[in-house]
C-alpha cells in the first residue's frame, strides 16, 4: 500500500474483525469475499467493520500481513546462530516445508496470484511479510556461518533465495496445482535432503 493509505484503527473488536475476515478470504478468495459475509462471520455490523477498515483491500492486506508474519516467525526461529550448518539447514528446511505446504500459505498464494494484475500491492504485501522474512532469517544465519568459516558465500541474500527455491521442488508445485494433498514423510525428506546436499555442494567451505 502507498503512503497515503488511511491509518488502521485498532479498537476492542479489531481482532474479531480480522479473525472473521481471515476465514472468509481463505474460503472465498478476495473477489468472492463480500463485506456482508465478513461482517456476519466476525459478528459485527457493517458500520463497525467499516470503522476499522474503510476498504476491503486494506482489510485483506492486514489479514495477509499478520498471518504471513506470524507463521513465518514461528517457522523460522533462528535463535542458535552457532549451530553447525547441516543441523541448522535441516531445522530450517523442515520449518520452511511446513510453512510452504500449509493450507494458509497455499490459499494466500493463490489469492495473491489471482489478484496480482488488478492489485499488485497484494503480491508485494505477501512477499514482504512471508518470503522476504524467510530470506532475512536465512541471510542472517548464513552471515554467521560465513564468519565462522563453515560456508563460503559472496552473496548471502542470493544464497538464501536459492535455498528457498530448492525447497519448492516437487511438493510445492504439486500442492499449488492440487495434484498432491498431503505429502508423505519420505517425500518431504527427499526434497529436504536434496536441497541441503545441493546447497552444501555449492557453498560448503
Amino acid at each position: 500500500m502507498d503512503g497515503n493509505a488511511p491509518e488502521i484503527k485498532r479498537g476492542r473488536k479489531y481482532a474479531q474483525v480480522v479473525a472473521g475476515a481471515r476465514k472468509v478470504f481463505l474460503a472465498e478468495g478476495f473477489e468472492g469475499a463480500s463485506v456482508d459475509h465478513i461482517a456476519r462471520e466476525a459478528g459485527v455490523s457493517k458500520a463497525t467493520l467499516y470503522s476499522y477498515f474503510p476498504d476491503k483491500r486494506i482489510l485483506f492486506f492486514e489479514v495477509a500481513k499478520e498471518e504471513c508474519a506470524s507463521q513465518a516467525d514461528r517457522a523460522l526461529q533462528v535463535d542458535r546462530t552457532d549451530l553447525p550448518v547441516r543441523e541448522m539447514l535441516s531445522h530450517m528446511a523442515h520449518s520452511m516445508m511446513e510453512f510452504l505446504t500449509s493450507d494458509f500459505a497455499q490459499r494466500i498464494f493463490r489469492i495473491c496470484v489471482a489478484e496480482s494484475d488488478r492489485f499488485p500491492e497484494l503480491g508485494q504485501e505477501f512477499y514482504m511479510s512471508g518470503p522476504q522474512l524467510m530470506e532475512d532469517r536465512l541471510s542472517d544465519y548464513f552471515s554467521h556461518a560465513v564468519a565462522r568459516g563453515e560456508l563460503k558465500i559472496d552473496d548471502v541474500r542470493l544464497a538464501a533465495q536459492q535455498f528457498e527455491a530448492l525447497m519448492k521442488a516437487d511438493i510445492f508445485v504439486k500442492k499449488v496445482f492440487n495434484i498432491l494433498d498431503k505429502p508423505e514423510p519420505e517425500q518431504v525428506d527427499r526434497v529436504i535432503d536434496g536441497a541441503i546436499e545441493t546447497f552444501l555442494a555449492r557453498y560448503g567451505a
